[in-house]
């Protein structure tokens, strides 16, 4: 039975087949939907960690213990839990890991293009890429026997387009792969004598690899007018085949490192011009040189961001693309922007009436905060420097003499989990003058409301312990008169929690707590519930607008409120000084 799947459905499918036992990760566009699907099926444990450093040493745990394991994650996420990876990578396994990671060329959804497929080369294990569906639930089950053939992790790349993608995808049966019996031994206690013979262990077997790579079926040749050659992996290989077609062959790679010397040797007598395309860095052209073959790549095709057949065909055959197709209507200008009836918004309103600020802001719905007319944010690095980049600015500031700014560090509640509270820690321990806004939503919004440690429930749905952020947060030191928990859609409140935690020595945490508008839960008890703006009372003060909320709307100098957008959160009504805005309906 063939099924239309998006390739992160295809990975689940592939790795419920392959016989995984226990599935682990931590949500990130464009890899969340694997996990997701993958819960669906019950003979596989699938859980989140609280960050990605933590998923790879439970599935690396599962694997010491002989179950077959996946790790997954986004693009930035591998940065985090490189630790584990490379330690891993000189131990071995006992069942298949195959760790997962979701680039994203274009930065779709991530704050940088990052390519993972140098960190291959760099751990020294295999690396395999599939280009649809199809070959991503096919080349999950043979990564798992690479993994327990070669007795190491294997990398298992995908990229935004091929996660999202859809195709025509074979469903088969899952083959049942028996827990390898655990046995007591030093292999997995990594100290320096045993990581030295690992390192040997581990550099052994990369010929190995290399060896199996020049006949595994995951690379192969399909030839077609030999007057062009193309080498290329992943989603390329497809823009490829759309650019070229039968008038070029191609050698296909999926398993791309150790790539096959042979192969690409063999390949590159039989065709007169060679071209390697691929995303971002000259990951294949690099290794196509060092073999000493000439090829076109990187000289004509872009660096950055993702290709497309149209960029392929400008940069190798001179192409001009066709113009796009036009109509005559223009489309309104949509910029990023916090949801209507978003609770961080208030935190953020609170904090822009403030003079003298600077702000450390993290990654999540929350980085909107940067946006005008909030304008609150002065960095942005990675999960968790919400509160760890907010302590080195405070430092510094205070050394240079601007004793006269205040800084706050605002983190969202999943990222509070991820890698908040050891920012925390240090910001205590240190005596930072930090201010901390932890927006609680209840949920890991920016990726489509996964579950995290403080929202009492598991990825499979079962009922869980909630951690509690108030309590961790006294728990590390913060003083509890130092502690505000404030209802995020009550202004007065945030205000108030705002200005006590400028005006304080020390620590202050803020903790803004509302579900996210979007959670179904919330939208029920919201359902028909909206704002209007009497334009008798109204004094075109404009105040309203100051919020940045989408449903308040200027034409001209009149201001309105979309009923459709607005879901009565009350925000706006509470900073209008002429009492010119009312709720209107409710659930019936």
């Amino acid at each position: 039975m063939k099924k239309l799947m998006t390739g992160n459905e295809a990975l689940a499918l592939g790795a419920w087949e392959a016989g995984c036992h226990l599935a682990t990760g931590y949500p990130g566009t464009p890899s969340t939907e694997i996990l997701e699907n993958l819960s669906a099926y019950k003979e596989v444990h699938s859980q989140w960690a609280p960050n990605e450093k933590v998923a790879l040493e439970v599935a690396a745990g599962g694997s010491a213990a002989g179950g077959r394991v996946i790790c997954t994650m986004k693009v930035v996420g591998l940065n985090v839990a490189m630790d584990p990876l490379m330690t891993f990578a000189y131990m071995g396994v006992r069942g298949g890991l195959v760790v997962i990671v979701a680039d994203d060329p274009g930065c779709s959804s991530s704050q940088t293009e990052q390519d993972n497929r140098l960190i291959a080369p760099l751990a020294k294990i295999p690396l395999i890429e599939p280009s649809d569906s199809q070959e991503c639930k096919d080349f999950l089950k043979a990564a798992f026997e690479v993994s327990e053939k070669f007795d190491v992790p294997v990398l298992f790349r995908v990229t935004t387009r091929v996660c999202h993608s859809k195709s025509l995808v074979e469903v088969g049966r899952r083959r049942e792969a028996p827990i390898r019996p655990y046995e007591k031994t030093g292999k997995y206690c990594s100290g320096p004598a045993l990581s030295r013979v690992n390192h040997q262990r581990l550099e052994d077997m990369l010929p190995k690899l290399e060896e199996y790579s020049e006949s595994s079926p995951l690379n192969r040749v399909e030839w077609g007018d030999k007057s062009v050659g193309v080498i290329a992996s992943g989603i390329s290989y497809q823009h490829a085949r759309e650019v070229f077609g039968e008038k070029a062959s191609y050698l296909k790679l999926g398993l791309t490192h150790r790539a096959p010397s042979r192969l690409i040797r063999d390949f590159a007598r039989e065709v007169q011009k060679l071209y390697v395309i691929e995303e971002n860095d000259p990951y294949l052209e690099n290794t196509v040189k060092l073999l000493g073959v000439d090829c076109v790549g990187k000289a004509r095709l872009p660096l950055v961001c993702d290709l497309s057949p149209e960029i392929i065909r400008a940069a190798l055959l001179g192409e001009k693309p066709a113009p796009p197709y036009r109509i005559e209507a223009s489309p309104p200008p949509r910029p990023p922007v916090l949801c209507a009836g978003c609770p961080h918004r208030s935190a953020f309103y609170a904090v822009s009436r403030l003079k003298n600020v600077v702000a450390a802001n993290d990654i999540g719905c929350y980085t909107l905060g940067m946006a005008p007319p909030l304008n609150v944010t002065d960095t942005i690095v990675c999960m968790g420097a919400g509160i760890s980049a907010g302590l080195g600015l405070e430092r510094v500031l205070r050394l240079s003499g601007q004793n006269d700014k205040k800084v706050f560090g605002f983190i969202g509640d999943s990222t509070f989990f991820h890698s908040g509270i050891t920012a925390l820690i240090d910001a205590v321990w240190n005596k930072s003058n930090l201010a901390v806004c932890i927006l609680d939503n209840r949920t890991t919004a920016m990726t489509g409301h996964q579950q995290h440690p403080g929202t009492g429930r598991t990825l499979r749905g079962e009922e869980s312990v909630a951690l509690d952020i108030e309590a961790i947060v006294k728990a590390v030191g913060v003083p509890p008169e130092q502690v505000r928990l404030v209802d995020a859609y009550d202004l007065a409140a945030v205000r108030g929690a705002v200005k006590e935690a400028a005006d304080s020595e020390g620590v202050f945490v803020i903790i803004s707590r509302a579900p996210c508008a979007l959670i179904k839960e919330a939208q029920k008890q919201r359902a028909g519930m909206s704002c209007r703006i009497d334009p008798e009372k109204c004094q075109k003060c404009q105040s309203c607008l100051r919020i940045g909320c989408p449903a308040v709307v200027r034409r001209g100098e009149t201001v309105s409120i979309d009923a459709q957008s607005c879901n009565g959160c009350g925000l706006c009504f509470q900073v209008c000084k002429f009492d010119a805005i009312g709720k209107e309906g409710g659930p019936k």
